[in-house]
């Protein structure tokens, strides 16, 4: 290589390496935001707990007092970890949906996933009935889990036989979402008042049933999931240039896009299943994330995990301040987030997904 070649690709060099340092900057200023927003999210709730209170209990939990640690460590740290896993995963994988199907308006819920779940759901609430009979305890949450794999499963199925354009894909979760909409709207029909209040409790959304084991499935889930995300970040990127470049590249883009959706079903199931329907965050945060980093992977899945994490905290703070004194649910925050975000993104002119 010559100087004249060198000194060519010097400035190359050098701006990556100012837009690199840019983005690994903004993904360190969510980050303490995040922390900011737990420590928040603790402090805040029915009953007023000072900051020197949760850290001295948070840092030296042989210190906790009675009451207040008793509410840190069962009832409010539970909750804020589970804010940030559940919208960081709902995030992430509303990131990949959008990125296999090239659309803006693709998340884990265009599929009936959310849906699929709140009909299980209400079937075990209403009916009793679940996949899984010998669920006990666990039998609203594991229908839930269940019925949004095996909608995934089948639109997969569908795509397997048909080979489906992304568009198609995204049209055939539409009808699976109004199918089981539809059945979510019969069994209100006969549901008693209690199941009735159960079942739009569950549908709205809400963080307050978190426990530890829970919230340790929900980690191991993201645990698994997010690094095999990771470790098609070269194809994925690739994917945003078009199935005919990458298929050049020599991506299987039928396969990549299967796989995808499988781990995305997974995900989307397991955290829909411990907190109902939380909407607008797998939507929302990607782009939000994409402004600050672009398409490249390595930035842009942490970073729309990130935003997803700062939005449910945010909306789970809020959900505690918005009436003093009572939870209001999450779900219901973050939907008055997203419908704004969603008209804008729809309306604005120049903002056409490529």
């Amino acid at each position: 290589m010559t100087e004249t070649d060198k000194k060519r690709i010097s400035p190359s060099r050098a701006l990556y390496r100012i837009i690199t340092g840019r983005k690994k900057t903004m993904l360190t200023v969510l980050l303490l935001i995040i922390m900011l927003l737990l420590m928040g999210d603790i402090v805040t709730g029915p009953v007023p707990l000072s900051l020197k209170t949760v850290i001295r209990s948070l840092f030296m939990p042989g210190h906790a007092e009675g009451m207040s640690g008793f509410i840190i460590w069962r009832l409010r740290l539970p909750v804020a970890l589970m804010a940030i896993l559940a919208g960081g995963g709902l995030s992430a994988a509303g990131a990949e949906m959008q990125t296999i199907l090239n659309n803006p308006l693709a998340s884990p819920f265009t599929m009936g996933v959310s849906a699929a779940a709140g009909f299980g759901a209400a079937l075990a609430i209403v009916l009793g009935v679940g996949i899984l009979p010998w669920a006990g305890p666990f039998l609203v949450p594991a229908n839930a889990f269940l019925f949004s794999l095996l909608t995934s499963a089948l639109v997969l199925a569908l795509n397997g036989r048909r080979e489906l354009s992304s568009e198609t894909m995204v049209l055939a979760g539409i009808a699976v979402l109004f199918l089981f909409q539809s059945g979510i709207a019969v069994l209100e029909f006969f549901a008693a008042e209690e199941q009735l209040q159960a079942i739009v409790f569950w549908l709205f959304g809400s963080l307050t049933k978190t426990t530890w084991p829970r919230l340790g499935i929900t980690a191991l889930v993201c645990g698994i999931v997010l690094p095999l995300f990771a470790k098609e970040a070269w194809k994925l990127t690739a994917l945003r240039l078009g199935d005919a470049k990458a298929v050049s590249l020599g991506i299987n883009v039928g396969h990549l896009r299967m796989r995808i959706l499988v781990l995305i079903s997974l995900l989307t199931g397991t955290i829909v299943a411990f907190t109902g329907t939380i909407g607008f965050i797998g939507l929302a945060g990607p782009h939000i994330a994409r402004m600050f980093t672009g398409e490249d992977q390595r930035f842009f899945l942490p970073a729309s995990f990130l935003c997803g994490s700062l939005l449910l905290s945010l909306a789970s703070i809020l959900s505690k301040i918005v009436i003093p004194g009572t939870i209001f649910p999450p779900g219901v925050i973050t939907s008055f987030i997203g419908v704004p975000f969603l008209l804008v993104l729809l309306l604005k002119p120049g903002r056409r997904f490529r």
